[in-house]
């Protein structure tokens, strides 16, 4: 079988409200990753989108961005999850032969529907949507509540994760301008705005406008595109329970299965040693401690002691993570395109120092339900 390389891709400047429509922003990127690779638009063989009905406004969304998304005339299909879980569904039809050019195009606008309140479709229908008790935010208060409280773990580590990311989102020109703040303080982050105790209004990953691209291409086709395809040498995906109820919010299984299944096909036995930084989709601050602990990298309830700085022990995050802009359906992929970067040397401003292997994640549900990670490798 064939490896997958990513020869292409591209990412629009993240905006909290964009001065341009959504048509031209996708075009953007997609224009963008083919001019990358010195590409045309004959070359595409399949388009796969990731958008959301809901947050589009519209029922198959996806019909209306066809020529935009450089899908004329060529294969085509939705994913309606995370960027992430749409660079799957392309590789799956690059490794099927049948494709030599994919474009998974991912994002949305969130300057333009109520981002939170869409997300009340996720609940159940019966008890939770007509109270609005329970949405992202106050789910994500559980989880963050439930961790502290198992592990001993203080409100000031979560906010520390802040700090971190939005000051290395400042060094990122792509990221949200309003996300990045080198001069961030623990205290700043405590005193801003509760959202739902003890999340505050700083821990939460601003939804924003953005679209993202990449061109994924089977092996031979990739080094005749590219004499520096980055490989996807493993992929792990799941999906925990559907009702808060019925899991330990304080851990994240689906992530924990995830990685596992991607480590074994990437043939990583010991994590921390072998990958050499991680772009991790962190909607919350939290998260990214409890993730960063299913994936390996720390025992449970310790993930704050390891040192994920740009020049630390494992660095996390470099780019800002979706802390650093959170454009809806696009933010797993950028998660991507960062780690790709960082193989490539292409992280400037932000580059850590020769990394051979990453790891990217991407995520949709309350309290990260669903994850799916990827192990990048440069190198022919």
């Amino acid at each position: 079988m064939q490896k997958v390389g990513i020869v292409g891709f591209y990412q629009v400047k993240l905006l909290s409200d964009a001065n341009y429509g959504r048509y031209e922003m996708i075009f953007e990127a997609v224009r963008g990753a083919l001019d990358k690779a010195g590409l045309k638009k004959k070359d595409i063989t399949t388009v796969i989108s990731c958008t959301n009905d809901y947050y589009d406004g519209r029922t198959i969304s996806n019909a209306f961005a066809v020529e935009a998304g450089g899908a004329y005339l060529a294969d085509e299909s939705k994913v309606e999850m995370d960027g992430a879980h749409a660079l799957l569904y392309g590789m799956m039809r690059i490794l099927s032969g049948n494709h030599k050019l994919a474009v998974i195009w991912a994002g949305s606008m969130a300057s333009c529907f109520p981002y939170h309140s869409a997300r009340l479709f996720e609940t159940d229908p019966i008890w939770e949507r007509p109270s609005a008790y329970v949405n992202d935010i106050t789910a994500a208060g559980f989880q963050m509540r439930a961790y502290m409280e198992k592990y001993g773990v203080s409100v000031e580590e979560m906010a520390k994760v802040v700090v971190k990311n939005r000051r290395n989102a400042s060094k990122n020109l792509l990221a949200l301008e309003e996300a990045q703040n080198p001069n961030l303080t623990v205290k700043d982050v405590l005193d801003s705005e509760i959202y739902a105790d003890p999340v505050t209004e700083l821990m939460v990953a601003q939804p924003c406008d953005g679209i993202a691209a990449i061109l994924l291409a089977p092996e031979k086709q990739a080094l005749k595109i590219t004499d520096k395809p980055v490989w996807i040498t493993g992929v792990g995906y799941n999906q925990d329970a559907y009702y808060l109820g019925d899991k330990d919010l304080s851990e994240s299984k689906s992530m924990r299965l995830a990685a596992k299944m991607a480590y074994e096909a990437a043939g990583i036995t010991d994590p921390i040693k072998e990958i050499n930084v991680a772009e991790i989709f962190e909607a919350y601050a939290h998260e990214e401690l409890i993730l960063k602990e299913a994936l390996g990298f720390a025992e449970k309830g310790k993930g704050a002691f390891l040192n994920s700085e740009i020049d630390g022990e494992l660095p996390i995050n470099p780019s800002g993570g979706a802390l650093g802009g959170n454009p809806p359906c696009g933010t797993g992929l950028i998660r991507i395109i960062e780690a790709t970067k960082q193989i490539t040397g292409e992280a400037n401003g932000y580059q850590v120092e020769g990394v051979k292997k990453a790891l990217a994640t991407g995520q949709i549900g309350m309290c990260a339900q669903n994850n799916i990670v990827y192990i990048l490798e440069g190198g022919n």
